[in-house]
């Protein structure tokens, strides 16, 4: 095995407990009654949810799942 291929297990590595940490620190997407009668948020945090700690938390999740499958794509294709 290359010295690569053990840098990109070690990255694979570090995605996994990545995501794991950002997971659980989200909270769960409990939207009560208003759900069930299909009430829209209009205020202005419904607004500028994507610059709160939850909004950059989700962005974040979306980047690492994406590096994960494609660091997993490449770890399986035996290139390195």
């Amino acid at each position: 095995m290359s010295v690569l291929s053990y840098v990109v297990g070690v990255v694979f590595m570090l995605v996994c407990a990545a995501l794991v940490v950002l997971v659980l620190a989200q909270e769960g997407k409990n939207q009560g009654l208003g759900a069930i009668q299909g009430t829209v948020e209009n205020t202005y945090w419904g607004k500028n949810k994507g610059r709160s700690r939850e909004g950059v938390l989700k962005k974040v999740t979306i980047v690492l799942s994406v590096l994960f499958v494609v660091v997993a794509i490449v770890l399986n294709m035996n290139i390195l």
